[in-house]
């Protein structure tokens, strides 16, 4: 047990130093390194020279880790390369293993295929400038783990509140168990929505030689109007519902996923400034919010009469503007790259202590 604990510290310890690295690199968003909660992120990474893999059959394998030894593996698909790191996880439904394999492939070349905006909505998933349906997302639900759900939810804030009052909030056997079907449930969630995510970008990028997207920013978008007790918010009910769709939909990782399959499959994704997309017309060019009442469907400019689905309009202002840039961002909504500073009032690491002699 002991090597063991020493062996997971070392393993903390990997992770630690890849979190200032990125830090400290101004490409790299991620800010200064936090404290993480217990169950946040169960996942040990192992180099690719530390583990070894051997099929069993059509459908299963083994690997070896370090102080774990052989562990059979649902084989989902070849891994098809030399293998480079593994990493192991754990989520609502059990422990996962994956693999970073090299496979020697190189970005194709320009594909020579058509362009096309996309614009990402809550009604509308994704509506593609050179289609006349938009896509939409099925609910990663079904009714009726949608009201299993609700149920476990609801008996969750009973058994926290038994806990609390006469158990000094100690969590009893069953609270774990309500919040490990609530985990499943929700993993059930999140693996839907990334398969619907991945589809639908892998078809973009394979099916379009420029892609252009809005440049969003969706922490600014999804925060909360709860305001203080001094300065409530209006509608905050409202604001947390849309904020759920708005983060159901994940623009910020379909963005990710266009971001490398596009290299990948030889076309070329620009992301174009998202002001007034939705209110100017892609006939004539004129910004009127009277074009589109409320949030309605219907595009009717004033101007020049031209009437199209909003979302359609919306992702051909997209195209258009995504070609006039021809390649970079104008007038981008991200702040530019700066060098990143310690945060201040931040107790500095060992590394950053002045060596002492004596």
């Amino acid at each position: 047990m002991r090597r063991l604990r020493r062996w997971r510290c070392e393993g903390h310890f990997v992770h630690l130093d890849a979190a200032y690295e990125h830090f400290w690199n101004p490409d790299h968003p991620a800010g200064f390194p936090a404290w993480k909660k217990r169950g946040h992120r169960l996942a040990v990474s192992f180099p690719g020279q530390a583990v070894e893999v051997r099929k069993l059959n059509r459908h299963w394998a083994e690997v070896r880790l370090p102080k774990l030894g052989w562990i059979k593996f649902r084989l989902s698909r070849a891994l098809g390369g030399t293998i480079r790191n593994a990493s192991v996880s754990r989520d609502g439904n059990g422990w996962h293993i994956s693999f970073g394999v090299y496979t020697g492939r190189k970005p194709d070349g320009p594909n020579g295929k058509p362009a096309c905006g996309v614009d990402f909505g809550v009604a509308s998933t994704a509506f593609v400038s050179t289609e006349t349906e938009s896509r939409t997302m099925p609910p990663t639900l079904r009714p009726n783990e949608s009201r299993r759900l609700k149920a476990l939810e609801q008996r969750k804030a009973r058994q926290i509140t038994y806990a609390k009052k006469h158990q000094g909030g100690k969590y009893s056997k069953r609270l774990r168990r309500t919040i490990a079907q609530i985990a499943g449930l929700r993993t059930r969630q999140a693996n839907r929505r990334q398969d619907f995510t991945h589809k639908l970008t892998t078809d973009l990028a394979q099916s379009h030689g420029l892609i252009g997207i809005e440049d969003l920013r969706v922490k600014n978008m999804t925060k909360a109007t709860k305001g203080t007790a001094q300065h409530p918010g209006s509608q905050v009910r409202q604001k947390a519902g849309l904020n759920r769709s708005i983060l159901d939909n994940a623009p910020g990782e379909r963005r990710r996923q266009l971001a490398y399959k596009c290299r990948m499959y030889g076309s070329q994704l620009i992301a174009v400034p998202p002001f007034h997309t939705s209110q100017t017309c892609v006939n004539c060019g004129k910004v009127d919010p009277d074009s589109r009442e409320g949030c309605g469907r219907l595009f009717s400019c004033v101007h020049c009469g031209h009437e199209d689905d909003a979302d359609h309009n919306a992702s051909a202002e997209i195209e258009a503007r995504a070609r006039r840039t021809g390649g970079s961002v104008i007038n981008s909504t991200r702040s530019a790259t700066t060098a990143r500073v310690p945060a201040p009032r931040r107790r500095r690491t060992r590394e950053t202590l002045p060596a002492t002699h004596g």
